[in-house]
């Protein structure tokens, strides 16, 4: 008998474990909406993966010409305009016919001079106007390149130990906030400014759609290193502060059903957060709408109609299963039929099946156990 003892324990354990595994099923603490509440909310969601994460610093700055990609058009004989061919951020190719002048060099009719492209891209700054005299001192227009820009930093100096050439960022602009555009790291600036204590950074970002234009604020976020396997959701799934940081995660059994999940979180990015312990890989969490989900408290369904939903069959209001006699009840309810009342005092008192199960079954092994001990103190013959 004494080689029972051990087995009976753990047997009395996991009772007592598993009543209360689903008692807290029952209780957990849902947020139910309907398909109108997921409409206006406008929620989406994500997954939480492992994959590997970047460790970056932030920094703010501007877009501005690439060297050698911006060419100021001028005579080089005094004289009038006569005729302007070209407007302001009109695209030009090298060779295109600028502008017309007419030299004050004697003659009749004067000599005429046409002033071309030297180069490809827009037109960008104009001073110029049919009639307008010139002198080879006046800047008439200039055209600019845009293919490849230059982006600006402004690095907190204390950062500047983790940069160097090579390193690759992502750069965002207010005029499209949905689009990300990689570059790399080409050079430090010699100097840091003492005011703002800050070292410039300048990228090269390759610009085929010309979108990104000189004088342009930018964020940026340059990577400096990474780590594999590293559990993380979106930055806008993290709701909270400080020490109490959670996330919402959608049921995997209830449909438009979540919950209010407690997270540890680790190091953060601009686009993901590290999870340290809280959530599994695949769990699926609000992303956008997460903060308005905490608003909608216990959202506009019921458990039980979610649970009644979800098993094709009726729950009781906290989302128990309901007796034999009970669903029986409820059946002769739904055809129409008035029974009167019944006396279900147990269940009234929180007593469900379940619980009646495994109270039964620890009586039965607590009283196994009271005989094994008994039997042992038993004194031989």
């Amino acid at each position: 008998m004494n080689r029972f003892l051990p087995t009976l324990h753990a047997a009395l354990l996991l009772c007592g474990l598993t009543t209360h595994a689903a008692e807290e099923a029952v209780k957990r603490d849902l947020i139910i909406l309907d398909e109108a509440g997921i409409k206006n909310l406008r929620l989406e969601t994500a997954e939480a993966t492992e994959d590997d994460f970047s460790q970056s610093i932030l920094a703010l700055g501007r877009i501005a010409v690439f060297p050698g990609h911006l060419h100021i058009v001028s005579s080089r004989i005094p004289g009038r305009v006569t005729k302007v061919n070209v407007k302001p951020d009109q695209p030009v190719q090298a060779g295109d016919e600028l502008l017309v002048l007419e030299s004050r060099q004697p003659g009749d009719p004067p000599p005429r001079i046409t002033l071309t492209a030297p180069s490809a891209g827009l037109i960008a700054d104009m001073t110029v106007a049919p009639g307008k005299p010139v002198s080879p001192d006046d800047s008439l227009l200039s055209i600019v390149d845009l293919a490849v820009v230059h982006a600006i930093a402004q690095v907190p100096e204390h950062f500047a130990g983790l940069l160097k050439p090579g390193q690759k960022a992502h750069i965002r602009v207010p005029g499209y906030p949905d689009k990300t555009f990689a570059a790399t790291l080409e050079h430090l600036g010699a100097m840091a400014d003492a005011q703002t204590a800050t070292l410039e950074a300048a990228f090269h970002v390759d610009n085929p759609e010309g979108l990104l234009r000189p004088g342009m604020r930018a964020e940026f976020r340059i990577e400096t290193g990474s780590r594999e396997n590293v559990m993380s959701v979106p930055r806008e799934s993290v709701q909270g502060e400080g020490a109490s940081r959670y996330v919402y995660v959608a049921d995997f059994e209830l449909e438009n059903a979540f919950e209010k999940v407690p997270v540890e979180v680790g190091e953060e990015n601009d686009v993901r957060v590290e999870i340290v312990n809280g959530l599994f890989p695949g769990d699926t969490v609000v992303t956008r709408g997460a903060y308005a989900l905490g608003f909608a408290g216990k959202g506009s369904v019921s458990l039980k109609e979610a649970l009644d939903a979800a098993h094709g069959h009726a729950h009781a209001e906290d989302g128990s299963e309901l007796s034999g006699e009970e669903q029986g009840d409820h059946d002769h309810e739904d055809d129409g039929h008035d029974h009167g009342d019944h006396d279900h005092a147990a269940n009234a008192a929180g007593f469900t099946p379940l619980t009646w199960f495994f109270a039964g079954l620890s009586g039965l092994l607590l009283v196994l156990l009271m005989l094994s001990t008994a039997f042992r103190q038993r004194p031989a013959a």
